[in-house]
């Protein structure tokens, strides 16, 4: 879920409504047996009054603008960003195996330009697209290497800031900033903005909804589509905890978390079902379809309007 506050006022008590509401009660009563009811009655009022606020208007859920790239067979896609995108030898890696898996016939060109720790403005995104440089060949399986021609670099940029950068007190103003400055660039070079939603720390679940409402803001102020990989980890951590998806320091990915990450932007990216796929990344085929189905459900959930 992902709660946006815009108002409490119409479904809090004040504290000096607290106190009139018990006054008004306890009227005649003992001064001790009034004061222990008052604070009773008043603890009790403000519990009432946070459940109304929960389900009041005010608590809206903020859904995103934009479910489609508007590119429905992209050739190629450059990934921005840092070592969540790089770990376990790269997620576009990931994402061709499963496009092997579903579509033989397919073609997809994808480069990744990451900087270890880096946010969106330690990214020079205007030099990516420059003319014979990033994309200009490719070292295919067989190790040949092709150069490319294409009428467009890049049909999608997919973009990350840092882990913390959207909810950090000292850094969410640059992610706001420079994910409108990226989609500007991103667009003025022929292709479309994409951001990537990334996973709350495993001892810090409460990011998951601070990084969900951070991307699919900027996503809705840049008409761009947000993968929501975060809400992917975060359901799965939920229902199948024994599955690892982080390694040892609570928040890079193990190959699970990639495999999961990966089938959550095919799903978003290419609006295709990964369930029952044969490219398991490795794992045993329970582990592989509940990941399938942990990626299809939450881009569903997210995206569907």
């Amino acid at each position: 879920m992902l709660s946006v506050i815009a108002s409490r006022s119409q479904a809090r008590f004040g504290d000096n409504q607290c106190e009139q509401a018990v006054s008004t009660a306890f009227v005649g009563q003992g001064d001790q047996t009034m004061k222990r009811l008052k604070n009773s009655v008043k603890a009790a009022l403000l519990i009432v009054s946070a459940l109304l606020w929960a389900s009041s208007p005010s608590f809206a859920q903020l859904k995103p603008a934009v479910q489609t790239t508007g590119i429905e067979r992209p050739e190629s896609i450059i990934y921005i960003g840092n070592s969540f995108f790089y770990f376990n030898n790269g997620i576009s890696g990931f994402i061709s195996r499963i496009l092997a898996a579903a579509d033989p016939e397919y073609k997809l060109r994808s480069a990744q330009v990451t900087i270890s720790g880096s946010g969106f403005d330690w990214h020079d995104v205007g030099s990516y697209f420059r003319p014979n440089a990033v994309g200009r060949y490719t070292i295919d399986s067989k190790n040949v290497v092709t150069f490319n021609n294409p009428e467009r670099l890049f049909d999608l940029a997919i973009m990350m800031d840092c882990s913390q950068c959207p909810v950090h007190p000292q850094l969410k103003d640059i992610f706001y900033e420079y994910a409108k400055k990226h989609s500007e660039t991103v667009r003025k070079s022929g292709a479309e903005p994409v951001f990537f939603m990334s996973w709350a720390y495993l001892d810090k679940p409460e990011m998951t909804e601070q990084l969900a409402e951070a991307y699919t803001r900027i996503g809705n102020e840049n008409k761009a589509l947000v993968i929501p990989a975060g809400l992917a980890f975060a359901r799965s951590v939920k229902a199948r905890p024994d599955i690892s998806l982080y390694t040892a320091d609570k928040r890079h990915p193990t190959a699970a978390g990639s495999y999961l990450a990966a089938l959550t932007t095919y799903a978003a990216i290419f609006k295709k079902n990964p369930v029952g796929l044969s490219y398991t990344a490795g794992f045993d085929e329970e582990v592989a379809k509940f990941l399938q189905t942990t990626a299809w459900e939450t881009v569903n959930d997210y995206l569907v309007p």
